[in-house]
């Protein structure tokens, strides 16, 4: 599928970094498909070291030797970079922007008839395990959706939503690493309050995390039925359950994630006016 494509990165912070492993852990380029272009000479020579791939200082060169052009910038400067590649871009080139709170619409304005896919990742994607929703602009068709889909799904699970989902999915999948280091964060506490050690406290929390979620996602059961396994009558989950349903964690949780979409959602409208 991309087996004779180039692939070009604007921008080579962290999460391009994780993106480039993915894709060549996966074996779906070589190093030699890759261009990579910063403004920092040390960040190029970074990359070119770990992975071997190309490097350049000229936004041009890069563009214009994309088949595939991911936009790795913050959002605070992704106008200028716009700006800069509007006029070098093929029409056949795919863009695709993980600028937080910049939309399909801002990014067809400055890039005319261009096919487009917004992408919402998370950090995991460092270590392979994150999960990213894509939504396709006007001009991106099913066989581009399925390509950033197989590159996404290189560091962890990828699915397509309509944009309108977005700062959803920003409050629950985008924002959702951070609710969950402060779970483990609690529960680390809760191990050393009870006679644990700390390091062996984290290693059982975070695990214990781990392990849970993946029952739910290789089981496919619902989570309340994972629950109720775990629960004997009269034992221990259910009277730490219990202590966690009368201090309203599910409540919080929820009020949480509508916290975070709501932000999203106020800072989406600052990027537009």
């Amino acid at each position: 599928m991309l087996q004779n494509k180039k692939i070009g990165f604007i921008g080579s912070g962290a999460m391009a970094e994780a993106l480039i492993d993915g894709i060549l852990k996966a074996n779906l380029v070589t190093p030699s498909q890759i261009v990579v272009n910063d403004i920092s000479q040390n960040r190029l020579e970074h990359m070119a070291g770990k992975f071997g791939v190309l490097t350049t200082l000229s936004i041009k060169d890069t563009v214009k030797a994309a088949d595939i052009l991911f936009l790795t910038v913050k959002p605070q400067i992704i106008n200028g970079v716009l700006d800069a590649i509007a006029p070098l871009l093929s029409p056949t080139t795919l863009v695709v922007s993980i600028a937080a709170g910049i939309t399909i619409g801002i990014l067809e304005s400055k890039l005319i008839r261009i096919p487009i896919v917004r992408v919402m990742p998370n950090t995991p994607v460092a270590v392979g395990e994150g999960m990213s929703v894509l939504a396709l602009g006007h001009y991106a068709g099913e066989e581009n959706g399925e390509l950033v889909l197989t590159i996404f799904a290189s560091v962890g699970r990828a699915i397509i939503m309509d944009e309108n989902s977005m700062d959803a999915v920003t409050g629950l999948s985008g924002s959702g690493p951070g609710y969950v280091f402060v779970l483990i964060d609690a529960l680390t506490d809760a191990g050393v309050r009870v006679g644990l050690s700390r390091q062996n406290s984290l290693v059982m929390a975070a695990q214990t995390l781990l392990g849970a979620a993946k029952m739910v996602l290789e089981t496919g059961e619902h989570p309340a039925r994972l629950r109720d396994m775990v629960t004997s009558p009269g034992g221990t989950a259910i009277a730490g359950i219990h202590v966690l349903e009368q201090k309203g964690v599910r409540a919080a949780l929820i009020d949480a994630v509508q916290a975070a979409t709501k932000r999203s959602q106020e800072m989406g409208k600052k990027s537009h006016g």
